[in-house]
């Protein structure tokens, strides 16, 4: 026996020992569980960002005082760490703020902070804002999928878009040119809203540069695709006017969650007249998270080239995303919504929306917390099956746009002050 000890020879201590056994043969085998092979999977992904990031740091934040024994951590905070301190990009990514420089990055992150589309209660201008902060908490490391963001892929955030408060329209065409730009600079948009009203803009930016043809996955408790709501184009209306695209067939919108008492019968009637398609929570339910993946990948990729994702907070039951504009019972269970998006994220998507979520109702973050994840868990998907930047090779009509002239640093002397 291991460390010199002899088998027991009391009766009692044999049967104990018996009995151990046995239950130990009831239990899975331990090298099939997902916890040790992730375990072992991350001894397999690089570490050569991480040592950059560091360097980086040391150069950006000066090195540390002498009674630091960690000799990675700067004077000035810089990069990942501390989650608490620092200017919040999404994830402490780059900024951007020469957002020539996005077509460096796999993907982009840009906020769209608009709530002019809302019919109920305002807030989701404060979204990206929400986002950003709360997204400081994570760090680019999943170990349940083994991905490591910063190891394996490029990613920045090129800000705000600058949308117009009291001009739905303007907004729009602001919002259709921030992401047209992104989107041909063949980096992927990733966009934070604002409420949903965004949704058509974002679309219509994508298909301008692409003579390819889009569907559309949209999560939500609400259809959203009547013409007009309080004689505007509103968070209710993204979808009529996205599938009215020449490119944008309405027979590959696939729609999950949708139900409950907020659903306006202009908006199925429209949904029947297109043919669109819609799975709504009992179904999810009955047939099953794989099932329900399996059938929206299958009606939203029907005869198009790209898959364009929409995840509306407010799809989730409220009672885990309280800080929405249009909260709703019933929703998806936080698991659910994160394996629906990250099963459809697996095929490859041209880019995706997080909207609705409205921080001045929010509750200790965990709305924008739970966006956060949305994203990450789609970009872990996009990264773990091979499908980040598979949408290049669609952009064939890519838009070029006019830039101003400026030299120099904003705020800056042109020569170092001269001390002594």
């Amino acid at each position: 026996m291991p460390g010199g000890r002899s088998r027991p020879h009391h009766p009692q201590a044999a049967i104990a020992a018996h009995a151990l056994r046995e239950r130990r043969q009831h239990h899975p085998d331990l090298t099939k569980l997902a916890g040790w092979k992730a375990m072992r999977k991350e001894a397999e992904l690089p570490e050569g960002r991480w040592d950059e990031e560091r360097r980086w740091a040391l150069r950006m934040g000066l090195t540390g005082a002498d009674s630091i024994e960690d000799k990675s951590i700067p004077t000035f905070a810089r990069g990942e760490l501390p989650h608490y301190a620092g200017i919040n990009t999404f994830l402490k990514a780059p900024y951007a703020e020469d957002v020539l420089e996005v077509s460096h990055y796999d993907a982009t992150v840009l906020g769209i902070p608009f709530d002019g589309g809302t019919t109920y209660r305002a807030g989701t201008r404060f979204g990206p804002q929400g986002v950003r902060k709360i997204s400081a908490l994570y760090t680019p490391y999943n170990y349940e999928i083994g991905v490591d963001l910063r190891e394996q892929m490029t990613l920045c955030d090129a800000g705000d878009v600058f949308t117009i408060p009291a001009n739905i329209e303007k907004s729009f065409d602001q919002i259709s040119r921030a992401v047209s730009h992104v989107f041909s600079s063949g980096s992927l948009p990733i966009m934070i809203g604002g409420d949903h009203s965004i949704g058509f803009p974002c679309v219509r930016g994508i298909a301008e540069c692409t003579s390819k043809k889009i569907g559309i996955v949209h999560f939500d408790r609400h259809a959203d695709i009547q013409e007009k709501d309080l004689d505007e184009r509103m968070h209710t209306t993204p979808w009529f006017h996205s599938t009215n695209l020449p490119n944008v067939p309405a027979k590959n919108l696939v729609q999950i969650g949708i139900g409950g008492w907020q659903v306006p019968r202009e908006a199925v009637k429209v949904a029947r007249e297109r043919e669109t398609n819609i799975i709504t929570m009992g179904d999810m339910e009955k047939m099953g998270i794989d099932k329900t993946i399996e059938m929206a990948l299958e009606m939203a990729w029907d005869g198009v080239d790209m898959v364009y994702m929409s995840f509306d907070i407010d799809s989730i039951d409220c009672g885990f995303v309280p800080g929405t504009g249009w909260p709703e019972p019933g929703g998806f269970l936080p698991r659910e919504a994160l394996a629906l998006a990250s099963g459809i994220a697996a095929e490859g998507i041209c880019g995706m929306e997080l909207v609705e979520v409205a921080p001045p109702y929010d509750v200790s973050d965990i709305t924008a917390l739970m966006g956060t994840r949305v994203i990450v868990d789609v970009l872990g998907s996009l990264v773990a099956n091979g499908k980040l930047g598979a949408h290049r090779k669609h952009i064939d009509k890519p838009v070029s746009l006019p830039h101003g002239e400026f030299e120099g640093k904003r705020w800056s002397n042109s020569e170092p002050h001269k001390v002594g």
